[in-house]
């Protein structure tokens, strides 16, 4: 089992979408990042665990936990035109980008927040806090999955 940090904009989609959704499981799609989406296809699998983290907004952090709850499969949101995903260059035959399905695990109580984890010392080399670190799907080790739950 691996830990993740996933980003999504919570005014596109939150933890409270994803606790609400039938099962409580989503397709995480529209990775349009080559290292985000090799990350996916290639690292994340089936049980591994997830902080849910709210970016581009007031209080940017992590709100809560997910499980991957499906292999990696092909992203049908590049093939739709009408997506603001769609990329023209993927086809079926061969596919550049990928989705896992998430399941809600728990909403934290606080948010636990991007200016409280670069501030502590326990987590300079966490890749979050790392400068330029913009990915939406980046690993987490499990010192630090576990040192950030502490903190909830």
């Amino acid at each position: 089992m691996a830990f993740w940090l996933m980003k999504s904009e919570p005014d596109e989609f939150s933890i409270d979408d994803l606790a609400h959704c039938e099962n409580q499981t989503e397709t995480w799609d529209g990775i349009r990042n080559y290292q985000a989406r090799n990350f996916l296809r290639d690292k994340v699998e089936l049980g591994d665990i997830v902080f849910f983290y709210h970016s581009s907004c007031k209080v940017p952090g992590i709100v809560g936990l997910a499980t991957v709850s499906s292999a990696p499969y092909i992203d049908q949101s590049a093939f739709d035109q009408a997506s603001t995903y769609f990329d023209g260059k993927s086809s079926i035959d061969n596919p550049r980008w990928v989705a896992v399905d998430l399941t809600f695990k728990a909403k934290f109580s606080r948010i636990i927040t991007l200016t409280e984890l670069k501030a502590d010392p326990n987590l300079t080399e966490m890749v979050l806090v790392s400068k330029g670190a913009r990915l939406s799907v980046q690993p987490v080790t499990q010192q630090e999955f576990d040192y950030i739950l502490s903190l909830e």
